[in-house]
């Protein structure tokens, strides 16, 4: 079977199956703070849809080649094992792909705005690519990956002029421990492998037990904060509840047994269209109660 061509290989690389994980957080978040549908919007949300994307999961792909080689889960939804004579074009397809996207954004943006977009980006590329590379270093990986999935919403509402309170740093919080908690139970299933290829991580680190217990504290600090927003906001800590049965059953997982965590993972792709569409239903109420 022949290689896929140029933008077959872009279009695996930004991984389709989670577009939705970045585009519906700044497009709820800028819509419920304007209360209108404009081109800021459809722009706005294109961008964290498919160039942004493209960036996070292209950059990754470049500089994660050896290890991916090696990798039994490359290849589909999860990346590409992007070919070698093609790292150049990802590398400037992902630039081109975004720099449009950017100035507008900074354009119709102000100061604020202009900070968290170029934090975004910073750690989108810094995640992967080198000298930093915090994918490899344990914790920050953790915390790097939920900044990509949270800072489209901080994006969107700092750019829609949303007035800040309590209820939605304690949004931002949950979304973060969220983010936290998915990644380090991903990191689970490839302890094995990554110590065979010396790469660290926060499983590497710790073990597949304790990054597994680590995700579940998670998730549930993240459904406890949300019982702290106004209401309805406290019935989207039901949304937790899919996640913490899907990762429950390794809480005891052998780190010789890591990889058997990717049945738990590949749950974790679907779970998040079950938890989106809760989210959604939330939103949509909190719309008519202030509206």
């Amino acid at each position: 079977m022949s290689r896929p061509g140029l933008l077959g290989q872009l279009i695996v690389s930004s991984r389709p199956v989670s577009w939705i994980n970045t585009a519906y957080p700044f497009a709820a978040a800028y819509l419920l703070s304007t209360h209108q549908v404009d081109l800021t919007l459809i722009i706005g949300t294109v961008f964290f849809l498919i160039p942004y994307n493209l960036a996070m999961y292209g950059i990754n792909d470049v500089f994660d080649y050896e290890s991916d080689l090696h990798n039994p889960r490359k290849g589909g939804v999860q990346g590409a094992v992007l070919d070698r004579s093609l790292h150049r074009a990802m590398l400037w397809a992902a630039a081109l792909a975004c720099l449009p996207f950017a100035v507008y954004l900074v354009a119709v943006g102000g100061p604020l705005s202009w900070i968290v977009l170029a934090a975004s980006l910073f750690f989108v590329v810094f995640y992967s690519a080198p000298p930093l590379r915090l994918k490899e270093r344990p914790f920050a990986d953790s915390l790097t990956s939920s900044i990509h999935f949270f800072s489209p919403a901080v994006y969107g509402l700092i750019l829609g002029g949303a007035r800040g309170d309590r209820s939605l740093v304690l949004l931002i919080i949950a979304f973060a421990l969220w983010g936290i908690a998915s990644h380090a139970f991903g990191a689970v299933q490839d302890v094995v492998a990554d110590r065979e290829a010396s790469i660290a991580s926060i499983a590497t680190a710790r073990g597949a037990r304790w990054t597994v217990r680590f995700s579940l504290a998670c998730y549930t600090a993240a459904g406890l904060t949300m019982l702290g927003v106004t209401w309805p906001g406290p019935l989207a800590a039901l949304a937790v509840l899919p996640y913490l049965i899907a990762v429950w059953p390794y809480r005891d997982l052998d780190d010789a047994e890591a990889a058997r965590a990717t049945t738990g993972w590949r749950r974790f792709l679907w779970i998040n269209q079950l938890s989106g569409f809760i989210v959604t239903l939330l939103l949509i109420w909190w719309w008519q109660l202030t509206a």
